[in-house]
């Protein structure tokens, strides 16, 4: 599938970045399968588990086709620097034809903004650009990004840099049936040297490098304040092309392919695919801005009537800045992960802070050429795309349930002194409340970076464990037979457990991506899918009813994504020393899932491993913070939520 020659883009941006990298391994056969077994068993029926085992048994037997596959993955493994990187890359993206706001591209929320007067969100807006400027020049400079190294559990190797140098410089462009990412090399074209600035759904050129000088941050301003002027126009405003990047990834293709019959679309289209990011200036959205509400203006605009027209989709930075405090970025996932994305906005952020505004004292370009107003040619074709295209996000928007809650009784250090891992323990909490809502445990998708290896980017954590499903049976039984001395040894099993796969994973020893470059193989080699593959026990494996990601910041901000499956939760989470921040989603169009009891649901199973933790080990209470759990609408029982059937 459409991916740029990875060899050779590594050659032009960063050749630094994965020497002394080892390979990602790939693991036995055998290994792979028994751990698929032991992962699926207790979500599955006996029937629908004596099925799958036989089926199983079938594809590892000595000389049958899964030893065929595995010895032609060897040699793939051999041949290139990552076995499963495109396979991974178009999986989870490229072939995915959903929309990207909400389905797939997550939101880091900026605190909120106090801008007393319409001039302070473009000072902003200037002193952030200047901070983007400055990170590209790091980026730009073979040696200057410092390598990250692993933290949590086997800390301390380094970590292929890789994914930072398609921050700005790549670009997902849609297809009929799958995208492309797209990059930007040096060595065939000029570097980038504007952004695109959304303004009331239309979009500028801001040069950011005149006669080969980057512009300071009062000219930044000063074209800024152009851009809003020339927005204003009545007369000059155009149809809300950025519309069409919202829909379907099939149907933004076809849009697109409508507008290139023009010449000016065209010339248009190709300013906005090599700019360095976006950068949206929003409208005020309203009175209330909970952070639930923030949440959901960065993942969609709010639609059509607010600023759901004034993005870019397929671009991977995306700032947001509105002109009520409502800031943060949208980015499109597919070029790099969340912890990438949290090292960027980070810097940003930092910048900003350590880094007075420098409006006053910088010498200027003299005579700046005005921004320049990409224009657009809409046949009557076009605006009914457009129509089509709002339509479809205005139910988006409509269907989004989302609840960002800030849960103060205890954080990270409280975890710490049970001498437990925070992300497993939060992890066997969001098994609890997921088991509390809905009676069972299901398939839950924890990303865990492979970024060890070279051009490593995700594997797959499968948190729902069987030794998770028998401490939540025990949390909730109801029944006195079980004493807290086994419930506290059943937690500590839980988290054992999770803390084990979760070094599976990152070591590169998971099965997800090993079972994918299994199917994948096989289709390349043109055999018939192998009935593992066609099993009913592999589609529940990957349908992810629970995706859920650890987001950690340094900075105050939060990052929050939408479900991935119509009847799913999203869960993203942030643990700070004391307290965590939960993102929450759902969809309302599903009559079994509800954030808002989801919420409920979590807080009580953290409460009540508090309490267990607090007894069983004597001397570890939390900080009294004189704080209570806290919920966009200060409530954490809704009484309008749906009825919670089993999903």
């Amino acid at each position: 599938m459409p991916v740029l020659d990875r060899e050779r883009e590594l050659k032009i941006f960063h050749p630094y970045t994965v020497q002394g990298l080892p390979k990602l391994p790939l693991p036995s056969l055998k290994d792979t399968l028994e751990m698929y077994l032991r992962c699926m068993k207790h979500l599955l029926t006996q029937e629908q588990f004596d099925k799958t085992q036989n089926i199983v048994k079938q594809f590892g037997a000595p000389g049958g086709v899964g030893e065929l596959l595995q010895s032609k993955l060897m040699e793939r493994r051999e041949n290139k620097a990552n076995w499963v990187y495109s396979y991974w890359l178009n999986d989870m993206y490229l072939n995915n034809r959903l929309a990207l706001p909400v389905n797939s591209s997550p939101a880091m929320v900026f605190p909120n903004q106090n801008f007393r007067a319409p001039i302070d969100s473009l000072r902003f807006a200037a002193h952030l650009i200047s901070g983007v400027l400055e990170y590209k020049t790091l980026l730009d400079c073979s040696r200057a990004l410092p390598v990250d190294y692993a933290r949590g559990q086997l800390a301390g190797t380094p970590l292929c840099m890789e994914q930072y140098y398609r921050l700005f410089t790549s670009y997902r462009l849609p297809g009929p049936e799958s995208d492309t990412l797209v990059a930007q090399e040096s060595s065939v074209m000029p570097e980038p040297e504007h952004i695109i600035v959304a303004c009331k759904n239309q979009f500028f050129v801001m040069d950011v490098v005149i006669n080969f000088r980057r512009l300071n941050e009062r000219d930044l301003l000063t074209q800024l304040q152009k851009i809003v002027k020339m927005a204003e126009s009545e007369e000059e405003r155009l149809p809300p092309i950025g519309l069409l990047t919202s829909d379907g990834r099939t149907e933004w293709a076809e849009s697109r392919s409508v507008l290139m019959r023009e010449s000016t679309n065209r010339d248009s289209l190709d300013m906005i695919e090599r700019c360095l990011c976006l950068v949206c200036l929003d409208d005020s959205s309203g009175p209330e801005l909970s952070d639930t509400t923030r949440a959901m203006l960065m993942l969609h605009g709010d639609g059509v009537a607010k600023n759901g027209g004034n993005r870019w989709y397929d671009k991977p930075m995306q700032f947001v800045i509105g002109a009520d405090g409502c800031c943060g970025v949208v980015c499109e996932h597919s070029p790099f992960e969340g912890i990438v994305l949290v090292q960027c906005t980070e810097y940003l952020l930092k910048y900003m802070i350590g880094s007075p505004s420098k409006l006053v004292r910088a010498a200027s370009v003299s005579e700046l050429p005005a921004p320049r107003r990409l224009r657009w040619k809409c046949t009557p074709e076009v605006h009914k795309l457009l129509t089509s295209s709002a339509d479809k996000l205005q139910r988006l928007v409509r269907n989004l349930d989302m609840n960002i809650h800030k849960f103060y009784d205890y954080g990270r250090e409280f975890i710490k002194k049970q001498k437990m891992s925070p992300d497993a323990y939060i992890q066997v909490a969001l098994q609890l409340a997921f088991y509390r809502c809905h009676g069972r445990l299901v398939s839950t998708y924890e990303s865990a970076s492979i970024r060890r290896f070279q051009e490593g980017r995700v594997d797959n954590i499968r948190s729902a464990t069987p030794e998770a499903l028998a401490f939540v049976k025990a949390m909730t039984d109801g029944k006195l037979s079980t004493s807290d001395t086994e419930k506290m040894e059943m937690l500590q099993g839980a988290i054992n457990a999770q803390t084990k796969y979760t070094i599976l994973a990152i070591t590169g020893m998971a099965i997800d991506n090993h079972l994918l470059g299994l199917r994948e193989i096989a289709h390349e080699m043109k055999i018939d899918k192998p009935e593992i593959f066609k099993d009913e026990a592999y589609l529940i494996s990957n349908q992810f009813i629970l995706s859920t990601s650890q987001v950690p910041t340094t900075v105050e901000m939060f990052c929050c994504y939408g479900p991935v499956v119509p009847n799913g939760y999203g869960a993203c989470y942030n643990p700070q020393s004391d307290h965590i921040v939960f993102s929450v989603s759902s969809f309302r169009e599903s009559p079994q899932t509800c954030s808002a009891e989801f919420v409920k649901c979590l807080v009580q199973g953290l409460l009540d491993m508090r309490d267990l933790c607090s007894k069983c080990n004597s001397g570890s209470k939390p900080n009294e913070q004189g704080k209570q759990s806290v919920s966009h609408d200060k409530r954490l029982t809704v009484s309008t939520c749906k009825s919670h059937a089993a999903i």
